[in-house]
């Protein structure tokens, strides 16, 4: 039986690089934080929990995600990952770890890595470019909560020291693209990228909108379009969205948040009741 499994989305970050809060950044049509807990959750089957800043305002995200504080200001993002697994507790031994600044995370990706972890492993972590990327890993809860105690008591915040602490898979470039939906739908493992400076940000709401396929009802012909979220796909196919209209995305559904997010290669159906 397969493990069931997490995400936690860290937005609680100062950005100073930045200059302004990047969970509220748009993203086409989107806010990041709004993109980040849709992809993520998607890919798992348990609770998405947005790590916040004490008293940060967030834009509206759907009531079955998670917010909570981490009451413990810059002290990095392995604080705000200790906050989140407090949050998860036992409801699931396998976490997804994001920053919210990722807005080209694909599902296909997450689930690869997830996939990757093996039962004697602690951690399955990319590393892309000779870079460990600790925030776009998984990892089992109870291993990663005694890494985090140990390395948070010491005053350490490195990422990459905490993976060593760890009994870790690490996936290289070709490990990810090993896997057939990745290399079809993430070929350049965007889902990597992160936006950390204006430039980063500029350069991300430059790219275009995915590119997904929209039927306007059962059986017929598929409209490609480039979306990033429900309800511009189902604008830009000229099929009405509301009132009565059910969406199944990838079989999924029914669908009714116009700000679901999108990635490459989705396939919506809606069907407008009469």
């Amino acid at each position: 039986m397969a493990e069931r499994t997490a995400g936690i989305v860290l937005a609680g970050g100062r950005s100073t690089r930045m200059g302004v809060p990047k969970a509220t950044l748009e993203w086409h049509g989107s806010t990041l934080v709004r993109r980040a807990t849709g992809i993520v959750a998607r890919a798992v089957d348990g609770p998405v929990v947005v790590v916040r800043a004490a008293g940060q305002a967030l834009p509206p995200l759907p009531p079955h995600i998670e917010l909570v504080d981490d009451e413990l200001a810059d002290r990095g993002p392995l604080q705000g990952i200790a906050a989140g697994l407090r949050q998860i507790g036992e409801r699931a031994p396998v976490v997804f770890v994001t920053g919210v600044d990722t807005p080209l995370l694909h599902p296909a990706f997450i689930a690869c890595v997830l996939r990757s972890l093996r039962p004697s492993d602690e951690a399955a972590v990319p590393c892309a470019g000779g870079f460990v990327q600790p925030l776009a890993a998984a990892y089992r809860r109870a291993p990663l909560a005694r890494a985090l105690a140990g390395q948070l008591a010491s005053g350490d915040r490195s990422g990459r020291r905490l993976v060593a602490r760890l009994a870790a898979h690490t996936l290289d470039e070709a490990a990810l693209l090993g896997d057939p939906r990745v290399a079809q739908l993430d070929p350049h493992l965007d889902s990597l990228r992160n936006v950390n400076t204006p430039e980063d940000y500029e350069d991300a709401r430059g790219r275009p909108a995915p590119r997904v396929t929209v039927r306007p009802r059962p059986g017929a012909a598929p409209i490609s379009v480039g979306a990033a979220t429900l309800g511009r796909a189902a604008a830009a196919a000229g099929v009405p969205l509301y009132p009565g209209a059910v969406t199944v995305l990838d079989g999924h559904g029914p669908i009714a948040d116009p700000d679901e997010p999108l990635a490459a290669g989705d396939a919506l159906t809606i069907t407008t009741r009469p």
